[in-house]
């Protein structure tokens, strides 16, 4: 793989995908967003709170009371380091593992008639919600979510959108969607070129994506797009209010 600038990739996908209530417990980050994605309702465990099981059980009490469950988002760099095998025992899930990918931002890319706004428009978010929208009636929650912070929105014809975020020397690639009755025409291909050589244009050299491991047509993309396999997290996830 490329040699790329030192990252954290949790911390990363924490501030393009911030959540709008955070609480700091014990070197642990609660976020909740009323149920809208796992990565912005979980434990970010970026410090050893101590004693675990104290911990575990007030990151239950905290989603419990907010009619969630409860789910850690475990990275390479989990504190403690057997939290992971903690939960397991515990009998929590283990779900939806996740790959990160990087690649350097060298050469040339075109926009190819993809639009990018410094704001998703709202043909952008039917679009996204359409491919997306597992969460019923939260698209406001939703659209906090993607513009929680600076990003590139872009639109291609109706059928194809994606996100951008300019993180320092990273562009954290989020959100491409291409309708169904769209796939396999190249069309996520070229949003994400666009999105590529916008975030050189912010200043960015490297990009990074983070794609569920089982979706194998988005992975075969990227990786005919230059972008290499560098870690990934999954999440352990525990129902409490159903036990």
């Amino acid at each position: 793989m490329a040699r790329h600038p030192d990252w954290n990739l949790d911390e990363l996908v924490a501030a393009a995908w911030p959540a709008p209530s955070v609480q700091s417990m014990d070197g642990w980050l609660f976020r909740h967003a009323a149920g809208v994605t796992k990565r912005a309702n979980s434990v970010l465990p970026l410090n050893d709170p101590g004693d675990v099981g104290p911990a575990v059980d007030q990151a239950e009490r905290f989603y419990t009371s907010h009619g969630l469950p409860t789910v850690f988002s475990l990275g390479a760099r989990p504190r403690p380091a057997n939290l992971d095998m903690f939960l397991d025992g515990r009998g929590y899930e283990l779900v939806d593992p996740t790959l990160a990918m990087v690649k350097p931002l060298t050469g040339a890319y075109e926009r190819d008639g993809v639009e990018i706004a410094a704001s998703p428009s709202q043909k952008w978010l039917d679009l996204w919600w359409t491919v997306d929208g597992r969460y019923d009636h939260q698209m406001p929650m939703a659209e906090r979510i993607l513009t929680g912070v600076p990003a590139g929105y872009a639109f291609l014809d109706g059928v194809a959108v994606g996100r951008a975020v300019p993180q320092g020397p990273w562009l954290g690639i989020y959100a491409m969607a291409v309708v169904p009755d769209a796939r396999r025409r190249g069309l996520g291909r070229r949003v994400l070129r666009a999105l590529l050589g916008w975030g050189r244009e912010q200043g960015c050299d490297h990009a990074y994506l983070v794609v569920v491991e089982g979706n194998a047509a988005a992975v075969a993309m990227y990786e005919s797009e230059g972008f290499t396999r560098a870690g990934g997290y999954h999440y352990r996830v525990r129902d409490v209010a159903a036990k």
